[in-house]
């Protein structure tokens, strides 16, 4: 049954809430960018959170989807915190995600503080990979892996021996984990340019 219009309103609004949320969250991320403490690409960068009613399920614990916003925070504050952001920006470069892996230990309860930890983990020829761990009191709550590659707004992907040498990193220093790349190759779906028909082998 469709539901009905007060509920499909509420849901509506609620998602709406959630979206200024991380807007502010952003905002704060940028002013602490600019005045905070300088990293390395090459570093840990630990970025501190709260668990607002917004994030919340019906469950009271921080929904799933939530975490994935919060990453996307996480990443930005690496880049920015490091310096390869304001670059990538003046060249008209961006971050896309192509494939992600999650992980839940622990949930997050409402107004809980906890640290995003973010730190790139490898490169291949095609994409720069990060692990990003959800932390609360030194323990680990959640770790993901994140596959993102950059593109240009003229069009077109940013070769990643560019890249490195914008983010000032060595692929060579960086290879890869296997089980990481075992990930990545099988998780992985065709290009635009291909065909990729919807056939379920179960």
């Amino acid at each position: 049954m469709p539901e009905s219009p007060s509920k499909t309103i509420a849901i509506a609004d609620a998602a709406s809430v959630a979206r200024v949320n991380m807007f502010f969250r952003l905002v704060w991320l940028s002013i602490r960018a600019r005045f905070g403490e300088r990293i390395q690409p090459t570093d840990v960068a630990r970025t501190t959170f709260r668990v607002w009613p917004t994030d919340l399920d019906v469950l009271m614990h921080m929904n799933n989807g939530v975490y994935l916003s919060i990453m996307d925070l996480g990443r930005i504050d690496l880049m920015a915190r490091s310096g390869a952001w304001p670059r990538l920006q003046k060249l008209g470069y961006y971050p896309v995600v192509v494939s992600s892996t999650i992980t839940y230990r622990r949930s997050l309860e409402p107004w809980q503080k906890f640290i995003v930890e973010s730190a790139i983990i490898g490169l291949d020829d095609k994409a720069g990979y990060v692990e990003q761990r959800f932390v609360r009191d030194g323990e680990v709550y959640a770790r993901a892996i994140v596959k993102a590659r950059f593109l240009k707004k003229s069009g077109g992907t940013v070769p990643m021996d560019e890249l490195a040498e914008l983010f000032g990193l060595d692929p060579a220093d960086h290879p890869l984990p296997e089980w990481v790349h075992e990930w990545s190759t099988r998780a992985a779906l065709p290009t635009r340019r291909e065909p990729a028909p919807s056939t379920w082998e179960i």
